[in-house]
C-alpha cells in the first residue's frame, strides 16, 4: 500500500531562498523528525538515519537518498531507499505575483515491512507540519 500526502505552503520571502532550503538534501534531511542523521554522501546524494517506531525495526535504517531531478530554481525530486520502505518527494517552487513565494510539496511513501505504512499514515501530516515549520524558520524573518 501507499501512502500520499500533498501540500502547499506560502511563504513572505523570495523564491530563492526558498530553492536554497528546499534543494539542500541537509535541510530537508534535518526538518524529519524521524531522522537521527544523515550524512551527505555526494553532490546529489545523502544517507539519512531513521529511526522508525514499529515493531519490526529495531534499529535505526539507513536510507539511501538521491536528488533525481534537479531542475534549479523551480523543482526537486529526491528518492529514498532502503529495506523497510521507499520514499519519493517532490518539491515545486513557484513565484506569486504579490512577491510572496508558493511551495508544493508531495511525498509519497511505499512501505516494504509490516507497521511502516500505518505509521507514516499517521505521522506524515505531522512531518509535513516539521517541514514548512523549518523553512518557516530559515527563510523568513520578522519585520
Amino acid at each position: 500500500m501507499t501512502v500520499r500526502a500533498t501540500r502547499e505552503f506560502e511563504f513572505e520571502t523570495t523564491p530563492d531562498e526558498v530553492w536554497a532550503f528546499i534543494s539542500d538534501p541537509e535541510q530537508r534531511a534535518g526538518a524529519i523528525s524521524v531522522v537521527d542523521g544523515y550524512e551527505v554522501t555526494g553532490p546529489e546524494t545523502a544517507v539519512w538515519h531513521v529511526a522508525l517506531p514499529v515493531p519490526v525495526i529495531s534499529s535505526t535504517i539507513d536510507v539511501e537518498t538521491e536528488d533525481v531531478r534537479k531542475d534549479p530554481p523551480t523543482h526537486v525530486t529526491f528518492v529514498g531507499k532502503c529495506r523497510a520502505f521507499r520514499v519519493t518527494g517532490e518539491h515545486t517552487v513557484e513565484e506569486l505575483d504579490d512577491g510572496r513565494t508558493r511551495l508544493y510539496n508531495e511525498f509519497v511513501v511505499e512501505g516494504r515491512l509490516p507497521g511502516v505504512e500505518s505509521f507514516f499514515r499517521r505521522n506524515l501530516d505531522g512531518e509535513m507540519d516539521n517541514l514548512e515549520a523549518a523553512m518557516r524558520a530559515a527563510t523568513e524573518t520578522e519585520a
